[in-house]
């Protein structure tokens, strides 16, 4: 048998060892461009958005660009008005409660799953990015990507497609949240012992303390982000 047969033959008897590349689309492309862009502070609550600026800065056409503006639409980063065009999200005082809101809502559920199928010591998992986050000065914007992050994980180890759907689209909007609020420490003590204290609480199994803490934790993050009052 020739080497080019021998090859095919492998390929063929090894099914599903090579999967089919998956490419996201241009419109998915440029809302992840803005996605960040917003979450990063590029574009400032509030600011209008140019679709003939943005098309000639990204170098797209007007179509993939506008269905890249509607997805975030849809998630709430942008906001149209008529007759005006779209907008950045303002952040307020019910906007921002919303957000937590939601947020609690999504995370208690995948901690409360997550305990209940008895699995709460994959939180242990989550200690390294604890550990980065102490390694960190309080100043530095690295602190909230780990706080992100740290969340993220979180709530994919319940294991739930839709509770991961659902967080994933309050994501930008809580790094700006984030962002917000990390002034009003002073160190990083306070924010890694909320976290370290919630994955401890997870790993052992008990689900009352396990709330107990998140829901102490949200209402923390909550009161800080509220203090700054940047749109006043």
């Amino acid at each position: 048998m020739s080497p080019s047969k021998e090859r095919a033959v492998g390929l063929g008897e090894a099914p599903g060892v090579l999967q089919p590349i998956v490419q996201a689309s241009t419109p998915e492309l440029i809302a992840g461009m803005l996605r960040e862009a917003v979450a990063s502070g590029q574009y400032a609550p509030g600011q209008q958005l140019s679709e003939k600026a943005l098309a000639e800065r990204l170098g797209v056409s007007r179509g993939p660009l506008r269905e890249a503006m509607q997805r975030l639409t849809q998630e709430g980063l942008l906001v149209s008005h008529r007759n005006r065009g779209l907008f950045v999200m303002q952040l307020d005082e019910p906007v921002i409660r919303d957000i937590y809101l939601a947020r609690l809502a999504v995370e208690r559920a995948a901690v409360g799953h997550l305990i209940g199928q008895g699995r709460g010591v994959d939180a242990a998992g989550l200690e390294p990015i604890v550990a980065r986050m102490e390694s960190l000065a309080a100043d530095d914007p690295r602190v909230s990507d780990a706080d992100m992050e740290y969340h993220q994980v979180l709530v994919g180890l319940a294991a739930s497609p839709r509770l991961t759907r659902m967080h994933n689209t309050l994501v930008t909007q809580m790094r700006l949240c984030l962002s917000l609020m990390q002034p009003t420490y002073d160190t990083v003590d306070h924010r890694v012992a909320e976290h370290r204290g919630l994955l401890k609480a997870i790993a052992a199994g008990d689900a009352v303390q396990a709330d107990q803490l998140l829901v102490a934790h949200m209402e923390d993050g909550l009161e800080r982000v509220l203090r700054v009052e940047p749109w006043q």
